[in-house]
C-alpha cells in the first residue's frame, strides 16, 4: 500500500509512505483500515478529514499493546511498533498538510 498527500500547485506529493497489506488486520482492529487502505470509499478526500480518525486508531492501539502485538503477522512482514509509526507520521504530514487531497493506491 502507498499512501500520497498532493498539495495543489505543488509538483510533487507532499507526503508518501507505503505499509505492507500485512498490517491490514491489525489497521483493521484499530479501525483504521478504511481510512488508510480505502479512503476514496471513506468520503475522504483531504488530508484534514484523516486527522481525527489517525487521531483515535493510534490512541487505540497504543492504549492497548499486547492486543495488538498478538496480531503481528507471523511472516514477520509488517511490527505493531513500524505500524505506530506509520500512524504517527501519516498523521503529522495530515497535520501539516490538512488541505492536501489523499490518495491511495493498493
Amino acid at each position: 500500500l502507498w499512501v500520497y498527500l498532493h498539495q495543489e500547485g505543488a509538483e510533487d506529493e507532499v507526503y508518501s509512505a507505503n505499509l505492507t497489506h500485512n498490517l491490514g488486520r491489525m489497521a483493521a482492529e484499530a479501525g483504521l483500515y478504511k481510512w488508510i487502505w480505502r479512503p476514496d470509499e471513506a468520503g475522504i478526500t483531504t488530508a484534514a478529514q484523516l486527522i481525527e480518525p489517525l487521531r483515535t486508531g493510534l490512541a487505540l492501539l497504543k492504549s492497548d499493546p499486547d492486543r495488538f502485538k498478538a496480531i503481528v503477522p507471523l511472516n514477520s512482514w509488517g511490527t505493531y511498533q513500524g505500524f505506530v509509526g506509520f500512524v504517527e507520521e501519516y498523521l503529522a504530514a495530515c497535520a501539516d498538510a490538512p488541505s492536501a487531497s489523499v490518495s491511495a493506491s493498493r
